[in-house]
């Protein structure tokens, strides 16, 4: 019996995603990875339903600013978030439009010191990036309640900014606001944001169950987040080409004519997207 299937049993012993539960262990007899891809398959199967119509408004606005040759802002805030914005970014399929903000501290790679469990540092994140008045920022932190994350969401209300943000609701709402590493507003960033879309990703985001470790094993986030993210790139590069745009589209750097076809496109944004590097 996969998730889906348990699911539909109704309310008596039913694991939720909502409930938090470790839902993996409802599945008795099955190998973790069965159990794992039962969950993940089931998981984006909820988000192409319920965010639908969040994922295409969010597609609009971005197509829109990118048909009018503005850059499309993403930071993935905190921890591992920033490989949901490193997803978009630079990628093979993807928009080359695309403005990854990676500032030093705010990620696993970089972090010796940490910075993002530190309030005050957004301004200077958003004018490193130029991210000006009447652009859109997607902002993603898999749960929802980063300090840096947080942070992010209300300078962009100052400046004038759009908001999209992606993150886990139900995660959120369940960590306490008394919680120390929270954002002195105590406010998650979808209740900042212009349009939210929820990556669903549980809590406590590992959900597998071994016999003996008192832990959950094995995360959802990074997986949720990045499926969702290119969900809302994808809609967003056929609406433009719906409204009449030419989307630049990388291809992959490893295959045949691969540098004539992004050469070209690199030169024209190096100037304009800080972490573009030349490869040539």
């Amino acid at each position: 019996m996969n998730r889906r299937n348990f699911l539909k049993t109704g309310a008596a012993g039913a694991l939720t995603m909502a409930s938090g539960a470790a839902f993996a262990g409802a599945v008795p007899g099955t190998d973790l990875m069965t159990q794992y891809s039962d969950v993940i398959i089931d998981a984006m199967r909820d988000i192409v339903k319920d965010e639908r119509a969040n994922i295409l408004k969010a597609a609009d606005l971005l197509s829109d600013n990118a048909n009018a040759g503005k850059l499309l802002h993403v930071y993935g805030a905190g921890g591992h978030s920033a490989i949901a914005a490193m997803e978009i970014f630079w990628r093979a399929g993807g928009l080359a439009c695309v403005n990854g903000m990676f500032p030093v501290g705010t990620n696993v790679m970089t972090a010796g010191p940490t910075t993002a469990k530190v309030e005050g540092f957004a301004p200077y994140i958003f004018s490193f990036y130029d991210v000006n008045p009447g652009d859109t920022l997607i902002l993603v932190n898999f749960y929802g309640l980063n300090i840096t994350a947080v942070d992010m969401a209300l300078e962009a209300k100052k400046r004038g900014v759009k908001l999209v943000t992606i993150n886990a609701k139900k995660f959120a709402k369940k960590v306490p606001k008394s919680f120390k590493w929270r954002h002195s507003s105590k406010m998650d960033i979808n209740d900042l944001a212009d349009i939210a879309i929820d990556n669903h990703v549980p809590y406590p985001d590992a959900i597998l169950k071994v016999p003996g470790l008192e832990e959950e094993i094995t995360p959802t986030a990074t997986i949720l987040t990045c499926f969702t993210i290119n969900c809302l790139m994808s809609e967003t590069i056929r609406l433009m080409v719906e409204k009449g745009g030419k989307p630049e589209i990388w291809v992959s750097n490893n295959i045949p004519n691969c540098d004539e076809h992004n050469k070209p496109i690199h030169d024209k944004y190096r100037h304009r997207v800080h972490h573009l590097y030349p490869v040539w």
